[in-house]
């Protein structure tokens, strides 16, 4: 089920930002939700390989790896030794993959939803955030990868203990999951923007052709928020006072003039 609710004003957004249960067992409040900020209400989600290669995504994954590995490896030795590695770098680089970004800071997901590379548009439609379960993801699991992820009192996979339970092979991925489960796994810190964005990545398994189906079908606290286009500004002018921008998610050069250029942007 996934539950959809408007916001309207900047009181509504508290929720969202304040979203910890408390752990009697450690008196403190912790978060299981993980986000994933869109610019536009109206879209759908998907991966950059389903975009990319359509239904033609299942032959042409293993060849967009293994030639990305083949001329990265000198930058970096490590991903021959790894399918997981390779995406997740792949994915930083604009590499199409089955990875689809979310991060555990609902500050950064509202970056996302609420900055555009064309802000003229900034008004021309609503934005959102999505926000999923991951003990709920857990829930779905097959027993080994369940019992792997228990072990560890966590809700979250490595690429090590990935590679581990798959040994390394898309195929037996897909096989494992089917169409009724996916793992969330943390990056390792390849890079300061994966550290910033405090990034995790759905593992999408090419049984699931619709990622918003499997969420309906499959849980129950998924939520939609849909932040109304009269507040996009208003929003992004808070963003920038809390110092979550472009410096913070695309730390160096880059993010620094992308900030300078919308700091500046004349409405």
């Amino acid at each position: 089920m996934i539950k959809e609710i408007h916001i309207g004003t900047l009181e509504e957004l508290l929720p969202l930002l304040t979203e910890q249960e408390y752990r009697p067992a450690l008196d403190r409040h912790r978060s299981s939700y993980i986000y994933r900020g869109m610019q536009d209400s109206s879209f759908k989600m998907y991966t950059s390989l389903s975009r990319n290669c359509k239904g033609l995504q299942k032959q042409l994954e293993p060849a967009i790896l293994e030639n990305f590995a083949k001329y990265a490896i000198n930058d970096e030795p490590s991903i021959g030794h790894s399918v997981w590695r390779q995406m997740i770098l792949g994915q930083h680089y604009g590499l199409p993959t089955r990875l689809l970004d979310w991060t555990q800071s609902a500050l950064v997901a509202l970056n996302f939803a609420v900055t555009e590379e064309n802000l003229e548009e900034m008004d021309d439609h609503d934005c959102m955030v999505w926000r999923i379960n991951m003990s709920e993801m857990v829930d779905h699991l097959p027993e080994p990868y369940r019992y792997a992820v228990n072990k560890k009192h966590s809700t979250i996979f490595t690429v090590d203990m990935l590679k581990e339970l798959t040994g390394n092979s898309l195929k037996q991925y897909d096989a494992d999951m089917g169409d009724s489960a996916m793992v969330i796994i943390e990056p390792p810190s390849l890079n300061q923007r994966i550290i910033n964005q405090h990034s995790f990545f759905a593992v999408v398994p090419t049984g699931i052709d619709d990622i918003e189906k499997f969420l309906a079908d499959n849980t129950e606290d998924t939520v939609k928020y849909v932040i109304d286009k009269q507040l996009r500004w208003r929003v992004r002018d808070m963003l920038d006072q809390l110092n979550m921008s472009e410096r913070i998610v695309y730390p160096g050069l880059e993010g620094l003039s992308k900030w300078i250029a919308r700091h500046y942007y004349v409405k």
